[in-house]
């Protein structure tokens, strides 16, 4: 082991063991980047070392950063942003609750899958797994523990269906994996598209099951109206205001009709036209919006100076040439090596936010997929098919760990917003059957990368 190497382990230690200090992450990975050049300028000239770091390294951050802001894909984050949080203002899940299971009432579990169907319009109009596990308990829990659903199973597909919202585009999340990788949002948008439709199925069909087998934990809604065409074109007119959006979003990408920075303004000129539509609109509820599109954006972009700064430094160590080194080297073949690289993902999920986990993290882990030679077939309209593979693969393993005990994210969000009577150990136990559906999809789209990567080969021909 060289002396460089032993820098990087160092460097890598020194980061994770600051994390559990409480210092915000982007001071974290500014401050260990500026050490760390500092260290190995020192280095340089006392121990024959050869990093070249010294201080003017940082200096060439000034025009990373600068190519960063410059970036117009960069500018769909706080758009994407503001369309989901005044979506999530709109009223428009409400709706959707009161309607939609009306048409699933005489269906055993037909209320989890109504939380499922509005968690996959939710996912795909605001994005934010937070604001979706939030928004899905406040509205979803008390009427399905007043029916009798086991608090389990609530907690389940709530979480469930909150989680879909980092995967079913347009994701954010996808945003930042594109401009990590450097490949088209279009084409990780697209990539994404089945995945998250095959996880909700999933989810679906286990609910369906569920409740055939054990009808206690899901029984029928009592006292249901007889089914007409008036309930069921009230149910629809709920669903198709977000689901037009949807489309227009999606829809101009994916026919060549606008950009996704293009598109993400449509979205967010969609959903502020919704909450106005739906009478929920004030200057109070704009302003609280923009307030806070500005502090989350604010908060994305600290981390992305902080994490473009320790990525620097970490690779003027020779820490990517560490990296591939270290995974080319394990014996356990091109296939092996990528479930050994999602376990470190699913691992750090636990720790980070996936803003972290793409920023840092992923830029050093994806460069050893294309040289392991793994045959995905031919498609000759993506550019990069590893790479937009890989990265699905990524977003639905971190969508498992949100899930996954004792430190997921969407656990911790729904247990903000439970009753008193729903414990942690319900919680527990609900998301395990989901956390083995997501494996099973993952396994899914490992043999069959062509769910993957199929839309994205037919749609820009």
């Amino acid at each position: 082991m060289t002396h460089e190497d032993i820098l990087v382990i160092a460097m890598m230690v020194s980061f994770i063991g600051l994390l559990f200090t409480g210092f915000p992450i982007a001071l974290i990975l500014g401050g260990v980047s500026i050490l760390f050049a500092g260290i190995g300028y020192v280095s340089d000239l006392y121990f024959d070392t050869m990093t070249g770091l010294d201080f003017m390294s940082i200096g060439m951050e000034v025009n990373r950063i600068f190519a960063i802001m410059n970036n117009w894909i960069m500018v769909a984050l706080p758009m994407f942003i503001f369309m989901g949080l005044m979506l999530d203002r709109s009223g428009i899940a409400e709706n959707m609750m009161q309607n939609i299971q009306v048409l699933f009432g005489r269906v055993r579990g037909g209320l989890a899958i109504t939380v499922t169907f509005i968690g996959i319009i939710l996912a795909a109009s605001t994005g934010i797994i937070g604001a979706s596990v939030v928004l899905l308990g406040l509205l979803s829990m008390p009427v399905m523990l007043n029916q009798g659903y086991s608090k389990s199973l609530a907690c389940g597909t709530i979480c469930g269906a909150g989680t879909l919202g980092i995967l079913i585009p347009p994701s954010i999340m996808l945003v930042m994996m594109a401009d990590r990788l450097g490949v088209p949002v279009g084409d990780l948008f697209m990539g994404a598209l089945f995945p998250g439709l095959l996880l909700a199925n999933l989810y679906m069909v286990y609910i369906l099951v569920l409740a055939w087998l054990s009808p206690r934990k899901a029984p029928l809604i009592p006292n249901q109206p007889d089914l007409t065409w008036n309930l069921v074109g009230s149910a629809l007119k709920t669903c198709i205001p977000p689901v037009i959006l949807v489309f227009a979003v999606l829809g101009t990408i994916s026919f060549g009709m606008a950009t996704p920075t293009e598109a993400s303004g449509i979205g967010a000129l969609g959903g502020l036209i919704l909450t106005i539509v739906n009478g929920r609109f004030t200057f109070k509820v704009l302003k609280e919006v923009v307030h806070q599109t500005f502090s989350i954006t604010a908060y994305i972009f600290a981390i992305v100076i902080g994490a473009t700064c320790f990525a620097l430094v970490l690779r003027e160590l020779g820490g990517d040439a560490l990296v591939e080194e270290t995974l080319t080297s394990l014996p356990f073949g091109p296939y092996g090596i990528v479930a050994f690289i999602l376990g470190i993902v699913f691992f750090l999920g636990f720790f980070l936010d996936w803003i972290e986990i793409t920023l840092i993290i992923l830029p050093l882990l994806a460069p050893v997929i294309p040289s392991l030679g793994i045959d995905l077939g031919v498609w000759p309209n993506i550019d990069n098919p590893a790479l937009i593979w890989f990265a699905i693969l990524v977003a639905v393993v971190l969508q498992t760990s949100f899930l996954t005990p004792p430190v997921g994210f969407a656990i911790f969000y729904l247990r903000g917003v439970c009753p008193p009577e729903v414990k942690l150990k319900h919680l527990y136990k609900g998301v395990i059957p989901f956390i083995i559906l997501q494996l099973i999809g993952l396994a899914v789209i490992v043999i069959w990368p062509e769910i993957i990567l199929w839309l994205p080969s037919v749609t820009y021909q």
